[in-house]
């Protein structure tokens, strides 16, 4: 029997539930079974790794994947060795070199996902059906607009996170986003109209279900949150359905209601710190991939 297969990582990498967001646990489940899987194939011995083998393995991915990929499998193998309290390679600078020739061999500007402006929102809104699925994504597409939203901020939220104010809009409270890990949140309001469809989605759903958002299952509301992918998909089927061609469609992601109202708030004048507060931005680059378009609109 090899060493490593003596080693049981995946028990120790529970230690992290909790302390991740979801989705990032997801990820480093899936990257350092990918490197355990490329050592199996390689004969090599992946915890504890040599410098060797992990400089390898890092420019081998850098072939087929990003290298913000790279990076994050690297994190995951650093992970890795520091909870088994076993010798860490990856800090060693042959490493960083390795990374470093990731990233000149494949530049990687991010990929900015469409915006889903208010034109859009329009339409969307549009084919929606008349049915209590159409009554919810009506809501989710609104309320997600108005509070820029990334897909999983906006499946997070619960009922006690909203409160109707007297001129008809929301207060919602986003307790825990991508930059505020230990949930201390922002406040964030709304639009007339998505109150109105957040009201008509509460009527048909009922007061006793927790998630703000929840599944239907043979037109009955289910007491359990969505996954983050059912707002991409939401995106992605209405633009299909409102007629644009394909690739148009799958150029929106679950980011695009955030990247659409910033564009918005830009176009109609709002400055970049309104812009960020709105949004619950820390970095002004990472606004200003998202207000790429915007301003070449605004010039055009």
């Amino acid at each position: 029997m090899s060493y490593h297969a003596k080693i049981d990582w995946v028990s120790q990498f529970q230690r992290l539930e909790g302390a991740y967001a979801t989705s990032t646990m997801r990820s480093y489940y899936s990257d350092v079974q990918i490197f355990e899987t490329w050592c199996d194939q390689q004969a090599l011995t992946p915890f504890p790794a040599t410098v060797e083998t992990v400089c390898t393995f890092l420019e081998t991915q850098g072939q087929v994947v990003a290298p913000s990929t790279v990076k994050r499998r690297l994190y995951g193998i650093r992970k890795v060795h520091r909870l088994l309290d076993l010798p860490d390679p990856t800090l060693h600078e042959d490493v960083n070199l390795a990374l470093r020739k990731v990233r000149r061999l494949r530049p990687n500007r991010p990929k900015q996902a469409k915006g889903m402006t208010h034109d859009y929102l329009e339409k969307f809104l549009e084919v929606q059906p008349n049915s209590p699925w159409g009554l919810r994504n009506k809501a989710m597409l609104s309320l997600g607009y108005d509070l820029l939203t990334r897909r999983s901020e906006l499946v997070a939220l619960r009922t006690e996170d909203i409160a109707w104010r007297r001129d008809g809009t929301l207060q919602v409270l986003i307790r825990r986003s991508k930059t505020d890990q230990y949930g201390d949140g922002r406040i964030a309001f709304t639009s007339r109209r998505s109150a109105k469809l957040l009201e008509d989605w509460l009527e048909y759903r009922g007061m006793h279900i927790a998630p703000l958002f929840c599944p239907i299952y043979h037109g009955k509301a289910i007491n359990r949150e969505l996954t983050d992918m059912v707002v991409r998909r939401l995106i992605r089927e209405s633009a299909e359905k409102a007629g644009f061609d394909r690739s148009i469609a799958l150029a929106f992601s679950g980011h695009s209601m955030r990247v659409g109202a910033a564009q918005d708030l830009l176009s109609a004048g709002h400055d970049t710190a309104a812009i960020m507060r709105a949004g619950g931005w820390k970095s002004v680059d990472v606004l200003a991939r998202y207000l790429e378009y915007a301003e070449f609109n605004v010039w055009a």
